[in-house]
């Protein structure tokens, strides 16, 4: 999966196949470096989806507690 813009789910997903082949012993040390830093990616873009949907989430109930106190 290259650099595009991916959802929440496909990252998570994908981190989690890396996590099972780095545990079964399934990767050679040759590759494990690149998948080391593709699972940190992932990471990285599913920290920023779970951040930037929090904020938006407590941005509608301020919204919306701002609209009972009228």
């Amino acid at each position: 999966m290259s650099e595009k813009k991916i959802t929440y789910s496909e990252a998570y997903s994908e981190l989690q196949e890396l996590v099972s082949e780095i545990e079964a012993g399934e990767i050679s040390v040759d590759e494990l470096s690149g998948k080391v830093k593709r699972a940190a990616l992932l990471i990285r873009i599913c920290k920023e989806k779970l951040t930037s949907t929090q904020e938006d989430v407590n941005q509608i109930l301020k919204e919306l507690e701002g609209e009972e106190g009228n």
